[in-house]
């Protein structure tokens, strides 16, 4: 798998059917491994060791209805009380980062109503933070760490 500009991870890989898995600790259960998964772990363990968010808060492909359709964000990162603190999408490396990949995050965010978004294909990373006030987002320099919400 391609090397992301993400701290490299210690992943526990199996082949199965000519597939690749990775064990996904959140998830407990081995997934197949594609592009976007890969990005999906590493962003993950990344969240985890390097800016401390505790595994409780964290959410993996967490499914919401809008406009009748089913749709799953790839990561959720809650508060302590519960609510949607950070929502997080993956792309695969070799997809570009555009306006539709930010207008998919501000409608899941329509309904989830977290106060930071983050898009990355592991390659970049675009961190954002919602001011309601302004009814716009704020690019930050890096995504806060858990201590410091």
């Amino acid at each position: 798998m391609q090397k992301l500009n993400l701290p490299s991870y210690a992943f526990k890989l199996k082949s199965n059917e000519n597939k690749t898995l990775i064990f996904d600790n959140l998830r407990k259960k081995h997934v197949v491994l594609t592009p976007e998964e890969w990005v999906r772990q590493h962003f993950v363990q990344f969240l985890i060791e390097e800016k401390n968010y505790p595994v409780s808060l964290i959410a993996i492909e967490k499914q919401l209805t809008i406009n009748n359709l089913k749709k799953r964000t790839d990561i959720v990162l809650f508060s302590s009380d519960g609510t949607p603190n950070i929502i997080v999408e993956c792309k695969a490396p070799n997809i570009k980062i555009n306006q539709a990949t930010f207008d998919q995050i501000a409608r899941y965010n329509l309904k989830l109503n977290a106060k930071y978004l983050i898009v990355t294909n592991g390659l970049q990373h675009f961190f954002c933070m919602l001011d309601k006030e302004k009814e716009t987002y704020v690019f930050l320099q890096d995504i806060p760490s858990y201590k410091s919400e």
